[in-house]
Order: C-alpha cells, then sequence, then structure tokens
C-alpha cells in the first residue's frame, strides 16, 4: 500500500480526498502543519508527500527526503516556484496539477476588477447602514479600456476572453506568444514597455520565475499610466510590495486587486483575527480604499477542487505504476 504524508491540510482537503482515495486506497496521514526542512522528517516511512502553494521545499528539505525514502513530491496545484527544482535529488520526482480550473481563477480576477471598479463592497457596507447615498462610488467602463495581459497561458487566455466580451481591448506579453490564440481570441502581443505604457488595467496571470520575480516595480510602475488597476490572482512575489505602497501612496494607482501576497505564508488561508501577529505592509495595503484583497482564493470553486483531488490521485498512482507521470515537473 502507498503511504502519502498530506502536508498543510484543510478539511477541506480531507473531505474530497478521502472520497476519492475510495478508488486508490491509498494509506494517507493528514497533517495540519505546512511542509519546509523542520517538519521535513515528519515524511520518514512514507513512500509520497503532498503539497501545497505554501509549502516550502529547499535543498536542505530535499535532503532529508532523500534519506527519509520519499519517492514522490505531489503537488495539489499549477505553480511549482516554492519546489526547489533545479536542486532536486535524481530519486524524487515532482508531480503537479497543471490545469485545475483556469476558469476559476480567471473569473476571480474579474471579481476582483468590479469590486474595485464599482465600489462594490463600499457601496455593501453603506447600503447595510441605509446609506444610499453614490457619494465616493464614482466607477468606469470597462469597454473600450485596454487591458494588459502578463501571462497567455490557459488563465490568462479565459481572462482576455471575458475581457473581450466586456469590449476591452487586449494586449499580452509572454515569453512564448501563442500567435493562434492571439489571431482567434483577437488581441495583440507588445514588449512589456508597450503594454506598461498604454494599458489602463494590468492583470498578471504568469509563473513566478526569476525573470517574472517583482515583474511590477518601481520602475515598471512609473511607465504606467496615471490611475492604472493592477489585478495579481497568480503569486504574490510578481510585485514589489514597497513599491506598489510607495506608488500608491503618490497617487499613481487607481486600484489594486490582490488575491495573492508577497509574504502571504503566514496569513492566507488562516483565521487570523484572534492573533497578534500582523505584518506591516499588509495592513497598509489593507487599510488603503482602493485596495481589494482577498486570501487566495482563486481557485476555491467546487469544480476545481474535484479537478485537484482526481489529478493528484492519478498523478500518485501513475508515477508508482509506470515509474514516470504525465505531469512530471522537469
Amino acid at each position: 500500500m502507498i503511504k502519502i504524508a498530506f502536508f498543510d491540510t484543510k478539511e477541506y482537503d480531507k473531505k474530497l480526498f478521502d472520497e476519492y482515495n475510495q478508488n486508490y486506497n491509498y494509506e494517507i496521514t493528514y497533517l495540519n502543519t505546512k511542509f519546509n526542512a523542520e517538519t521535513a522528517p515528519l515524511a520518514r516511512g512514507y513512500d509520497a508527500i503532498c503539497i501545497f502553494v505554501n509549502d516550502v521545499v529547499d535543498k536542505t528539505a530535499i535532503k532529508i527526503l532523500k534519506e527519509c525514502g520519499v519517492k514522490l513530491i505531489a503537488l495539489r496545484c499549477a505553480g511549482f516556484n516554492n519546489v526547489d527544482i533545479k536542486n532536486m535529488d535524481k530519486d524524487i520526482t515532482v508531480v503537479r496539477v497543471p490545469a485545475y480550473s483556469p476558469y476559476a481563477v480567471a473569473e476571480h480576477t474579474v471579481a476582483l476588477l468590479l469590486g474595485i471598479d464599482r465600489k462594490i463592497y463600499k457601496a455593501y457596507q453603506r447600503t447595510k447602514k441605509y446609506n444610499f447615498s453614490l457619494n465616493g462610488l464614482l466607477g468606469f467602463d470597462i469597454h473600450g479600456k485596454t487591458v494588459g495581459v502578463i501571462g497567455t497561458g490557459k488563465i490568462g487566455k479565459c481572462f482576455i476572453n471575458i475581457m473581450k466580451g466586456f469590449g476591452a481591448k487586449i494586449i499580452a506579453y509572454d515569453l512564448y506568444k501563442d500567435e493562434n490564440a492571439a489571431k482567434e481570441i483577437g488581441f495583440e502581443y507588445v514588449d512589456l514597455d508597450t503594454l506598461f505604457k498604454n494599458s489602463d488595467i494590468i492583470s498578471l496571470h504568469c509563473p513566478l520565475t526569476p525573470e517574472t520575480n517583482k515583474i511590477i516595480n518601481k520602475e515598471s510602475i512609473s511607465k504606467m499610466k496615471n490611475g492604472v488597476v493592477i489585478l495579481n490572482t497568480s503569486r504574490g512575489k510578481l510585485i514589489d510590495t514597497e513599491a506598489l505602497i510607495e506608488e500608491m501612496m503618490q497617487g499613481k494607482i487607481g486600484g489594486v486587486g490582490l488575491d495573492v501576497y508577497e509574504d502571504e505564508e503566514d496569513f492566507f488561508m488562516y483565521d487570523m483575527s484572534n492573533s497578534y501577529l500582523r505584518d506591516k505592509d499588509l495592513s497598509t495595503l489593507l487599510s488603503m480604499p482602493n485596495v481589494l484583497i482577498t486570501s487566495h482564493q482563486a481557485f476555491f470553486t467546487k469544480e476545481a477542487l474535484n479537478k485537484i483531488a482526481s489529478d493528484t490521485c492519478e498523478n500518485i498512482k501513475e508515477f508508482f505504476e509506470n515509474g514516470h507521470c504525465t505531469n512530471e515537473v522537469k
């Protein structure tokens, strides 16, 4: 029987994976703790570990996993920037779920945009108090605006399709251009400087790599239009938070919608309401009237969770039956 240690698990993880595991009969141990070099020894005696976005597999953790006899790291997510692939041991394989639901993330990005633009939260709080004044609720038409999309993978293309439905003009940047999609959907690839200069709205849908780390920074923001709206439902470290706050305080940025944050690991997905632990920059962003932040929930739909559970179980089965997996991270 294949033994698997699940790290950083929530109740919904347990419920779903127990349901799907009826077809696989894995021996699963659910751990609430996050995976890192300190908790890696807990993997001793297991064939595989299953981790999520805020677990960290660095060089030290890899060495410990090797000593523990772990053969497989199964990511129950698409991104793998939290795993040191370059230093991965040859006897340990990493697999992921590459496309659990691009629609979930794209639709949440649009929700953030509309929430910022039409001041939905502010209006909701007012009307609960029987205040039906329109002062301070002025928005703008998305129709006719230029939307810059950084990253045109599955999620990026879903977001572009939705924005096309609003009647927006789409320009995009990606190291690996999909010219066929550009023609079919109707958008134009441009260089980054052009995207920064011409976009009314900028949405990030790229993976976190050395090239994209802090792609939104003081220099790039200086090239943007005054009043630009910035959206990020990808990875927090795509944005230099200090630079973002500085430029917002100068009135450069019209609005920010974040489902991720540069240093989210100790906060997002946890109830911190009764804790004294606070992050200065996160608190500053939360205090700003033109910022909307959600807690890494863009993926959180029924369809996405079921896809994650089914694909993760299948990835583990394929690896242990064949010695390799279609969704292996090279």
